[in-house]
């Protein structure tokens, strides 16, 4: 008896969300970094070491799906860890910062190059484009909610 490949749905993609998601678990425990966290600090580091404080939370509102009390909590987090710097409206990665990202951002580049090794640029482009556009087409259904 053959299994069939199943289709993309929410369940294939949750599974998948949730078993690559525990294996950046392990890494950001050994620093005691939430998940939210580095979020933003790849949000941060992304845009050049220094973003506006309310671009942030909005990006970490519209990225994790949590309400803005939450992303103000998860930014706070950060400041009191001497992991982001707040001036003026704005926040910008500190020393420990930077260092705490590339460190998370290497364990959780060496995950992707064991998960995807093998997989073609063709079906990594397809599903990109699949995820993509399932993700939009879900973020105006949120706004319209």
């Amino acid at each position: 008896m053959t299994t069939a490949t199943p289709l993309v749905n929410g369940q294939t993609i949750g599974l998948a969300h949730y078993a690559s998601r525990a294996l950046l678990e392990i890494v950001l425990a050994r620093s005691g970094t939430t998940f939210n966290q580095s979020v933003a600090l790849r949000a941060v580091s992304d845009n050049g070491g220094t973003v506006e404080r309310a671009w942030l939370v909005s990006r970490l509102t519209g990225t994790l799906k949590i309400d803005e009390s939450a992303a103000h909590e998860t930014v706070s987090e950060m400041t009191d860890a001497k992991l982001l710097e707040p001036a003026a409206g704005r926040v910008s990665l500190t020393d420990s910062g930077k260092e705490l990202f590339e460190g998370i951002r290497v364990g959780g580049n060496a995950i992707a190059a064991r998960l995807y090794a093998g997989i073609t640029a063709e079906d990594l482009a397809i599903a990109g484009r699949v995820l993509t556009l399932v993700t939009e087409r879900a973020n105006t259904e949120l706004a319209d909610a």
